[in-house]
């Protein structure tokens, strides 16, 4: 019988997709008992005994796992080695139509904000070295990018200005011209897609010749003084038509400043994603190349939070929120998914999540090395980010991912 089972089987596995089905010369079709099914067109179609039987007949020292007085499997009624668990977690991913039905998050264009680079230095794009696929935007250009991330479902984009230096100073005056190149590139913007969501970051690091963002006195950078700077800022931007303004500068009390100085100039549908959770990171150096604003002395740990705590975001967050805050912020965004989930947990706003330079720049270099799938990974970066809770993520990759998307899905 054994003899006539083996010829049936190494008949089934050479016969053509015309042939009968296994079932129709004598075998027993495969158990519904949550058994891996054999991919065959990976598998040359071979079909497993399930009792696996005589395998190990050339191998006497394997030990079988359904025998003795404590085996570790048993048999089922079809005689096949059976692991009696009724939850199999392995039957909710099974095929992609179920794993799709009962995914838990899921990525959209609509939840990007596309970070762009703009200035005024020439009349062409600069490509930025550390940020393989970025580059400093002329404002026309500006507008091309802006108006083929929306074909893709991109709505909402966040400018970055390259200020020159002949304009910087400490004070940061230049942040509130309303001439200057970002209330300009937002009045384009909003003229030409008015649909289109314009967000604007609220600093004084582009527009200072110190480097920091705010400003700064015998090394000390001043609080008070730059929010007043930072209001007249955000005033301004939203004058010319933000209708997101994002102050990234982590001054205390500058949410509460910023809401009040928008509502007294009648603005009162401008939102303010504030940058909550900005933390002194090593992952922002692309990022100040693409702006020509490194700090130009010391470091931002006097006012960016230390990466070593993850309370003390809650205590951003409380203060955040209770200042007028729309949405909260997290930055940078991989390093910190722990931070993301609190705050989730935290509050009942809208979470974002910033993928920076440095996270980006990380995976374009190992990408053109070869070591890793770009898309796949980035697209489970981004599908990280709303898993630790993100509504909204800020990504370099925000064209190209839902691009992606639209392409193939999201897997």
């Amino acid at each position: 019988m054994k003899v006539l089972s083996t010829a049936l089987l190494l008949l089934v596995g050479s016969a053509s997709a015309f042939s009968p089905s296994p079932s129709s010369f004598g075998i027993r079709p495969l158990s519904p008992l949550g058994a891996k099914t054999v991919d065959r067109a990976s598998n040359d179609g071979e079909i497993v005994d399930r009792s696996l039987r005589g395998i190990d007949s050339s191998n006497a020292s394997a030990s079988d796992p359904t025998s003795g007085p404590r085996p570790a499997l048993i048999r089922n009624n079809a005689d096949e080695v059976w692991v009696p668990q009724r939850a199999r977690p392995r039957r909710n991913r099974k095929s992609a139509a179920v794993r799709s039905m009962v995914r838990e998050n899921i990525v959209t264009p609509a939840n990007f904000i596309y970070p762009l680079f703009i200035h005024e230095d020439g009349p062409e794009n600069v490509p930025i070295e550390s940020m393989p696929g970025c580059q400093r935007h002329t404002l026309e250009s500006m507008l091309r990018e802006v108006g083929e991330a929306m074909e893709q479902g991109v709505g909402t984009f966040v400018l970055f200005p390259k200020v020159p230096d002949a304009l910087k100073t400490n004070l940061g005056v230049e942040a509130y011209n309303p001439e200057g190149i970002v209330p300009r590139a937002v009045a384009m913007i909003k003229e030409k897609y008015p649909e289109a969501v314009v967000t604007t970051d609220v600093a004084l690091d582009p527009y200072s010749d110190q480097g920091h963002d705010g400003i700064v006195e015998n090394g000390k950078i001043l609080n008070d003084a730059t929010i007043a700077q930072l209001c007249k800022q955000a005033v301004c931007q939203a004058r010319a038509g933000a209708d997101i303004v994002a102050p990234s500068d982590m001054m205390d009390g500058r949410v509460g400043a910023i809401r009040d100085a928008l509502d007294a100039e009648g603005f009162v549908d401008v939102s303010i994603l504030a940058y909550t959770a900005k933390y002194a990171s090593a992952y922002y150096g692309p990022f100040r190349d693409a702006l020509d604003s490194h700090p130009g002395f010391g470091d931002k740990k006097t006012y960016q939070q230390d990466p070593a705590n993850g309370r003390e975001a809650l205590v951003e967050a409380t203060l955040d929120a209770a200042e007028g805050a729309d949405m909260l912020m997290v930055k940078p965004g991989m390093p910190y998914l722990d931070v993301i989930r609190r705050l989730k947990d935290h509050s009942d706003l809208p979470i974002a999540a910033y993928h920076v330079s440095g996270e980006y720049a990380m995976i374009k270099a190992a990408c053109e090395r070869g070591w890793l799938d770009e898309k796949d990974v980035v697209l489970e970066t981004l599908t990280c980010f709303k898993r630790a809770g993100a509504d909204i993520i800020l990504t370099y990759y925000a064209k190209q991912a839902a691009i992606w998307l639209n392409e193939d899905g999201l897997y």
